[in-house]
């Protein structure tokens, strides 16, 4: 067996209404485009492109709790840019954006941003220098 990457990670909010907000989040203010959507009300389904993986938001928690997922992160062109596009619309910046250089070997330098998402999710902006 070989794994090849990862398809996508889901995500479930409670109801149709923190679906959309999670989808003019993802959607609307990150910029992932819509792949495919089907369902109603609770059964709302939603895929968005995120590069290399696919999101998948669901509506449909009510008010369960499953595994939990630390953070995700999306590789972008300007950290900066994108925590002051997500500041300006109301989220949470729980890491302004900063300068890391992981003690790996070779070192491995990048900048990081991250904020708290619609449902509560930790989302990180990530770009290697």
């Amino acid at each position: 067996m070989h794994i090849r990457g990862i398809h996508h990670i889901a995500i479930k909010y409670e109801g149709e209404s923190m679906l959309k907000k999670a989808i003019d989040f993802y959607h609307g203010l990150v910029g992932l485009p819509i792949l495919r959507q089907w369902g109603e009300g609770a059964s709302s389904v939603v895929l968005l492109d995120a590069g290399n993986c696919v999101l998948e938001l669901f509506a449909n928690s009510q008010g369960l709790s499953h595994g939990m997922i630390n953070h995700f992160a999306f590789q972008v062109e300007n950290v900066d840019e994108m925590i002051e596009k997500i500041r300006t619309a109301g989220y949470e910046i729980i890491l302004e954006p900063q300068d890391k250089l992981f003690p790996s070997v070779p070192p491995y330098p990048v900048r990081i941003g991250f904020c708290i998402g619609p449902g509560g999710e930790k989302v990180e902006f990530f770009k290697e220098r």
